[in-house]
């Protein structure tokens, strides 16, 4: 079991900027990435990243706006948010997994969630 806590979230204006950030409790991760639920909507994939090679996956949607990064040493992952629009806004959720980034359900472990609110 991999524990996974976030931090960062918070309420910011269109265009504004926050950085999210996953401490987990161990090492072996193959992936770890971010996930979000928009109030009334599916989860989906935000961006990911390897452990080891430090290949990034992002959803189209953030793609130019979003940068995840990792720190191996503090078994912590970043999530760097540009640009924010309010279609942005919803839970935000740190992941952990051993598969592949790019394979559909790569997560195993999950964090509890941090709210992200972008107002117009």
């Amino acid at each position: 079991q991999v524990l996974l806590v976030e931090s960062g979230g918070g309420s910011v204006q269109a265009g504004g900027s926050l950085r999210l950030s996953c401490a987990a409790s161990n090492d072996g991760s193959y992936c770890m990435g971010w996930f979000r639920q928009p109030p009334g909507k599916e989860r989906e994939g935000v961006a990911s990243i390897y452990t080891s090679s430090s290949s990034t996956y992002y959803a189209d949607s953030v793609k130019g706006r979003f940068t995840i990064s990792k720190d191996n040493a503090k078994n912590t992952v970043y999530l760097q948010m540009n640009s924010l629009k309010p279609e942005d806004t919803a839970m935000y959720y740190c992941a952990a997994g051993h598969k592949y980034c790019d394979s559909d359900n790569w997560a195993s472990y999950w964090g509890q969630g941090t709210q992200v609110t972008v107002s117009s």
